[in-house]
């Protein structure tokens, strides 16, 4: 998930004044179809050998908050954290990166400027502090001078691709707006996106292209449908073109055969209500069945690729990979679902997968890692 709340970013009118007042200059940016990521670099780079495997691995870090109870996703009321608190989440991040060691990171909400994690560059600091990782590129969805809502203020927040060797063709692919939300408050919502880029390996004879997503969590709509059919089109593009892919994120969307598609109930916060008859009402980012068919929306993913974790096992709670609000202070069982995949149209690595459920307090997410073998 994404860690803004569902839809309901509060306007008062104060602020609506000052957006009218300003209302020349755009508040937030726009993205073209396609276009250019931002490129990063270690300022000290580290020597990339290549050994003949590959391992990748994806994470949602959750802008760095830990298990904060923040407001909209953990029923909290923290908006804002210090930089003390946001660069020790983040050195809990790097330590865990270090200890995995993958040669590929695929990282979804991750801050560059935004004031509720003290304006420090995520990335940057990620990649300054990392052992092995050199470069990066980075595709904002939520990049805006203000949020008018509960005092978030600036925000510049979205995926990023790491890597031990130079990145090129760095692309931003914008994804479908949702359609369920009023004007003002999708003209402040995230513009979510999959980025995709070329990993330059000297010793590997194949093309080798990392893909990214991060899909909508919250909408009631169809666009997460939207979001899961143009990610398969840009996989199956690479694959029509015979080069090699390794993709993944938090597709905010739970396996086929899942036990489960309603959480509801375990993710209400105590002011809020659902269930109050048999259809609903349902909370959002917390229903998997809101249209026909989205319970198997993963599924064409299996059909064409090469699962990290095999999908008999994705319904088993050892790979799980989201933790609800409600673990951070009590006993409840902690990890409940999985949102999180990786995929790859080179090999079967699912000997090799492994979900990271042993992150507790780092994130809401746990990562999910597999290794490629090359001959």
């Amino acid at each position: 998930m994404v860690s803004t709340g569902s839809s309901n970013l509060k306007y008062t009118p104060v602020w609506l004044a000052v957006i009218l007042l300003i209302s020349c200059r755009p508040l937030v940016t726009s993205f073209d179809d396609v276009e250019s990521a931002i490129y990063y670099e270690d300022a000290s780079q580290e020597s990339a050998d290549f050994n003949d495997t590959l391992k990748v691995m994806t994470w949602n870090i959750r802008f760095g908050a830990g298990r904060i109870p923040f407001f909209g996703d953990s029923c909290g009321e923290r908006v804002l954290m210090t930089q003390a608190e946001t660069e020790g989440y983040l050195n809990s991040i790097v330590s865990y990166i270090d200890s995995t060691k993958p040669d590929i990171l695929l990282l979804q909400e991750v801050d560059i400027s935004s004031k509720r994690s003290a304006y420090v560059n995520q990335l940057q600091y990620i990649l300054d502090h990392c052992s092995h990782l050199n470069y990066g590129v980075y595709a904002s969805m939520w990049n805006a001078e203000i949020i008018p809502s509960d005092g978030l203020g600036k925000v510049d927040a979205g995926n990023a691709i790491l890597s031990r060797w130079k990145i090129t063709d760095a692309q931003r692919i914008q994804l479908p707006l949702r359609t369920d939300q009023d004007a003002l408050t999708q003209y402040f919502y995230l513009r979510r996106n999959i980025i995709k880029a070329k990993i330059n390996i000297p010793e590997l004879d194949n093309t080798l292209y990392a893909v990214n997503i991060h899909a909508t969590a919250f909408a009631t709509d169809d666009t997460k449908e939207k979001h899961i059919e143009k990610y398969k089109e840009v996989l199956d593009d690479l694959h029509s073109q015979e080069v090699l892919f390794v993709t993944g994120g938090d597709l905010n969307s739970v396996p086929p055969g899942a036990e489960f598609t309603d959480f509801c109930m375990d993710d209400m916060c105590s002011d809020e209500s659902f269930h109050t008859d048999a259809d609903g009402p349902h909370r959002e980012g917390s229903y998997f069945n809101n249209f026909v068919g989205e319970p198997d929306l993963v599924q064409p993913f299996y059909d064409s690729y090469f699962e990290a974790i095999n999908l008999e096992n994705t319904v088993a709670s050892d790979h799980f990979t989201h933790s609800p609000w409600n673990t951070i202070s009590d006993t409840a069982e902690y990890w409940d679902r999985k949102l999180d995949y990786l995929f790859t149209n080179y090999q079967d690595w699912s000997t090799t997968g492994e979900t990271h459920n042993n992150i507790e307090k780092i994130s809401d997410h746990a990562p999910v890692s597999a290794t490629l073998t090359f001959p």
